[in-house]
């Protein structure tokens, strides 16, 4: 048995002419479009990866400023 994936639910409610196309191997008649929208979702994907990275070397700066800080106030009291 075939897994049905959520992309082909999300085709099939969207049109079934064209999940049955699809289905069939019928190559649609506006390839530059969809070509298009693939390169869009790789820039949404590399955007995403660099906030979630920026996001990380974030926290860790704060981490590094929290252990400084602490640092320089333990070696202040001694």
């Amino acid at each position: 048995m075939r897994a049905i994936r959520s992309s082909e639910i999300g085709n099939y409610l969207y049109c079934r002419r064209a999940w049955w196309y699809r289905k069939t191997g019928t190559p649609s008649e506006n390839q530059a479009e969809l070509a298009s929208g693939t390169e869009l979702h790789r820039r949404h994907g590399r955007q995403v990866l660099a906030a979630s990275l920026t996001r990380t070397l974030g926290w860790l700066l704060l981490l590094a400023a929290i252990l400084t800080l602490v640092a320089y106030l333990a070696f202040q009291l001694i």
